[in-house]
């Protein structure tokens, strides 16, 4: 890792913490609730979607505050997401992150509530008044996550993960299924920084959608070769997990020589689309190579 990016990292994840450990304590009518809803959305995590609009707005020189609330919404629904993807009607899983899962620790009803909770906020961080923000950059982030979240990105890519399971899968329905369920709200962390600046071309924000698009799938491709080639005590969760429910991967589809193969693949694409960019995209070019080398 550069030392520009590990700078980076900490710097916007020691930043994103303390922003939104303070708009989460706010949250006080049902005390278990607002533990719940901290425990699954401040518990570890790599930040990567935060990391995405700071470094995007950053690089198009917006302040960082105007980012902090944007950041936080991206996190809300990546944490409501993984509190109920967990649960036992979805994955069953038990751990995360290296420690129990939302459902395991607190019980079912407080997990989906934690996480129906957390979804709500994302829109009322971006829906607040921001001296930074003109209303309309607001309404044009709120539409992105929006779209991002519902049946045309994140959950109509679980609702599509979940109907695969135990069925031969072909790798573009795979490919399908991760550019919704991963790569979306990766591509709107993306363009979620990029609105934050004002009069954002149409071209940046095309080419920040192509490389959003090549490093979401990416990312999951990556995490498909650690989970056969790593350990729980790395990965903080099980391994081979999506075997044990019967669903393809690309490790299991392609190999993972064939997997990795799709990966350098991606991550070429990935840079080509950087390099559309006029602006210094150095940050985001190391974290690519972060993205595609990492081991948890």
């Amino acid at each position: 890792m550069s030392p520009l990016l590990q700078e980076k990292l900490e710097s916007f994840r020691a930043r994103h913490i303390a922003w939104f450990e303070h708009e989460l304590n706010r949250t006080a009518a049902a005390p278990q609730l607002q533990e719940a809803m901290a425990y699954s959305a401040l518990l570890g995590g790599k930040r990567i979607r935060p990391f995405l609009v700071y470094a995007t707005g950053e690089m198009l020189d917006v302040p960082l505050a105007a980012l902090d609330a944007p950041a936080a919404a991206l996190e809300c629904i990546h944490a409501y997401s993984l509190a109920h993807d967990d649960l036992p009607a979805m994955d069953n899983d038990a751990l995360r992150r290296g420690q129990p899962t939302c459902h395991v620790k607190f019980g079912e009803a407080t997990a989906i509530l934690a996480g129906d909770a957390l979804q709500a906020l994302a829109f009322e961080l971006i829906g607040r008044e921001h001296p930074q923000l003109a209303p309309e950059q607001q309404i044009a982030m709120i539409r992105k996550l929006a779209e991002a979240s519902g049946a045309s990105g994140m959950c109509g890519g679980q609702a599509l993960d979940i109907a695969a399971t135990g069925k031969a899968t072909l790798q573009s329905e795979l490919e399908t299924i991760h550019h919704l369920k991963t790569g979306a709200l990766i591509r709107a962390a993306l363009a979620i920084g990029a609105l934050a600046a004002p009069n954002v071309s149409p071209a940046i924000l095309a080419a920040l959608d192509e490389y959003g698009q090549a490093i979401g799938l990416a990312f999951q491709v990556k995490d498909d070769i650690l989970d056969q080639t790593s350990d729980p005590e790395t990965l903080g969760k099980a391994t081979a997990a999506d075997i044990a429910l019967n669903k393809t991967t690309y490790a299991t589809l392609l190999g993972i020589d064939g997997a990795e193969q799709l990966l350098k693949q991606l991550t070429e694409k990935a840079l080509h689309a950087l390099q559309q960019i006029p602006y210094n995209t150095e940050l985001l070019q190391d974290f690519t190579e972060y993205l595609v080398t990492r081991d948890h």
